[in-house]
């Protein structure tokens, strides 16, 4: 399907954008990568990159045309950190952005068109993986209403072109649990949760803080994994049926740590928590048994090999500019 296809990866200087390109160049496909604030991480003859502000609806319609499908990932995201103290950040570029995204893509006639939508969305369901079907059955948890809300918009834009206008657009929606891996934000004032430990470990931090209590459950899918459902997706459907893509199991924050500590062999670490910084919803797990059955999709990179390779790469490509600032620092 993507062999020889023409393909607009927005974002592509981000983490999940600089993720799709590298495997889209590698089944073949020519990219077209936008970059914003951030610069490339990945550089490949057969990706092009273009400074674009998604904001601006001419932008849009430059960057969209002549292409034959669109990965919509580009995106306003950060932490916990931004969304307890800045909840419209992820609302009002965002909103703007999708929407405007999803109409220049509509006027090019693209074939098919990728929402990474988020489990944040889902209200919540406690101990229980949560399903598909119950998005819309009550608000998202408190901490993420803002953005929760945001990407059920972005949900509802995309049945609206692919199921309620003429000619409709076909567009596909998944809902990531949380992703890790290579090329994910590493600075602790927009990291999420698992780069911030990984930095924290690989820095030999000490102590190394974790914020909140360390019992948030979270599911965790490696980048990898999640890069090979997005592809199953918009090969296999052409009908907006939203779908779940994680890892399928829960792991306390405190474990991921515990985890990190034995992969690094970081003995000697003294850990702490620091319940006064901001953690958001205690539980969430998602249901990952339609991806099982429509997409023929399992994950198969488990916590421990994941994080393995997110540190050895997290060296490799920040080893020297951390030997760097500590000899500073010193």
């Amino acid at each position: 399907m993507f062999k020889g296809s023409k393909v607009l990866v927005t974002g592509a200087g981000g983490f999940l954008g600089t993720n799709m390109a590298k495997r889209l160049v590698e089944e073949g496909s020519y990219v077209r990568g936008t970059l914003h604030t951030r610069g490339p991480q990945f550089e490949h003859q057969k990706l092009e990159y273009v400074k674009a502000d998604l904001t601006i609806m001419e932008e849009c319609r430059r960057v969209v045309e002549g292409m034959d499908y669109v990965f919509m990932c580009a995106a306003n995201t950060s932490g916990a950190a931004v969304m307890a103290t800045q909840p419209l950040a992820h609302v009002t570029p965002n909103v703007v952005m999708n929407a405007q995204m999803l109409e220049a893509s509509y006027q090019a006639k693209i074939k098919k068109f990728l929402f990474i939508s988020s489990s944040a969305a889902y209200p919540p369901s406690g101990e229980r993986p949560i399903s598909e079907e119950e998005m819309f059955a009550g608000d998202p948890y408190e901490a993420y209403f803002s953005v929760g809300w945001m990407k059920r918009y972005g949900e509802v834009l995309c049945r609206i072109y692919s199921e309620k206008i003429k000619d409709p657009m076909s567009t596909v929606v998944v809902r990531p649990s949380n992703v890790y891996g290579p090329y994910d934000k590493f600075d602790f004032e927009r990291s999420h949760v698992t780069a911030a430990l990984i930095r924290k470990v690989v820095e030999r931090q000490n102590p190394v803080e974790v914020w909140g209590t360390g019992e948030d459950v979270r599911d965790l899918i490696y980048v990898d994994d999640f890069v090979d459902a997005v592809m199953l997706a918009m090969i296999r459907f052409d009908r907006f049926e939203p779908v779940n893509i994680g890892y399928g199991k829960g792991c306390r924050v405190r474990d991921v740590l515990n985890t990190l500590l034995e992969v690094d062999d970081f003995r000697k670490a003294r850990v702490i928590v620091n319940p006064a910084k901001p953690s958001m919803i205690p539980i969430r797990l998602i249901d990952v048994e339609k991806a099982k059955v429509l997409l023929n999709f399992t994950a198969q990179t488990d916590l421990v090999m994941g994080l393995r390779k997110t540190i050895e790469w997290y060296r490799e490509t920040h080893g020297a500019k951390e030997l760097l600032r500590t000899a500073h620092a010193v």
